[in-house]
């Protein structure tokens, strides 16, 4: 009797198909899915395209697929996300690291800073903080989550990318518990107003925590409070970076400045949206004896 089960070329062009329809990135998430689902590198649906999947492979590549199709993150569905060289896990707990974010990583390169202490706020899966600690191998750093399941999850986080003797993790209310001084204070707070959530792509609005997102009315409450607590965060000659909003960086230098720091310059991202502001905290490092002009 013929074999009539799907093989894995079958099976990844019905998923195309049915991705296509849901508007998503088709060839790719269809690769990623039947992988999770059969447990293999993308060199076996290549090498093995006739192959024919077990019964139960099936069933959870096509539980995957539907999923998919009905708007649940991919990261959600494969519980990882990669974030510059790290392999992070991710959960309903957290937002999902995107390469938007990476921006502040490039910044910190980019303006020739070499932190010792570095602190997250809103740390999330600990994205920000374990790809800077990544570069800087003598740093160390703390990462704060209002989410206690966030907190944990980055500490996991941290020990699978063999960083975890090299970063702490707390839950606590922005910087309100935290006595020290930091070389470098990293965050991407939640900026959305409160009014667009709804609006936002129902993957982001359905499924990311809304603590992740709401920035309250006008989308700045969270920078408030960061701008409000740098002057005590920032060491000497310290800089602090934060993600942005579209459209945000005026508002928010302007909250900066208010407090006493300096605007030192704005970062873009891959399209020419300024994606960070960078402040230093207008203090010399200590033994800078240079005169000011």
């Amino acid at each position: 009797m013929t074999d009539t089960a799907p093989t894995i070329a079958g099976l990844l062009r019905h998923a195309r198909r049915l991705l296509d329809e849901a508007g998503l990135d088709a060839a790719a998430e269809a690769e990623h899915l039947l992988c999770h689902a059969l447990g293999c590198s993308r060199t076996r649906l290549f090498t093995s395209p006739d192959e024919r999947p077990a019964p139960d492979a099936r069933a959870r590549f096509n539980t995957l697929l539907a999923r998919r199709a009905s708007g649940t993150p991919l990261a959600h569905l494969l519980g990882t996300q990669p974030f510059r060289a790290l392999e992070l896990t991710v959960t309903p707990d957290t937002l999902i690291p995107r390469a938007d974010s990476e921006t502040l990583v490039e910044a910190v390169l980019e303006k020739g800073l070499r932190p010792a202490r570095v602190l997250d706020l809103g740390t999330g899966t600990g994205a920000l903080l374990l790809a800077v600690l990544r570069e800087f191998p003598d740093a160390w750093g703390v990462g704060v989550d209002c989410a206690p399941e966030a907190a944990a999850l980055a500490a996991r986080n941290a020990a699978r990318n063999g960083l975890g003797g090299r970063a702490a993790f707390l839950a606590g209310d922005w910087a309100q518990a935290l006595d020290g001084r930091f070389d470098l204070v990293l965050s991407n707070p939640p900026y959305i107003p409160a009014a667009d959530i709804t609006g936002l792509m129902p993957e982001v609005a359905r499924h990311e925590p809304r603590s992740a997102l709401d920035g309250g009315d006008d989308g700045l409450d969270a920078y408030r409070r960061i701008c409000a607590a740098l002057p005590r965060l920032l060491a000497p000659g310290g800089f602090a970076l934060l993600e942005l909003g579209q459209g945000q960086d005026a508002a928010v230098s302007a909250l900066a400045m208010a407090q006493g720091l300096h605007v030192a310059g704005l970062h873009a991202d891959l399209s020419g949206i300024s994606r960070a502001i960078l402040l230093d905290s207008g203090q010399k490092p200590i033994g800078d004896t240079r005169a000011s002009g």
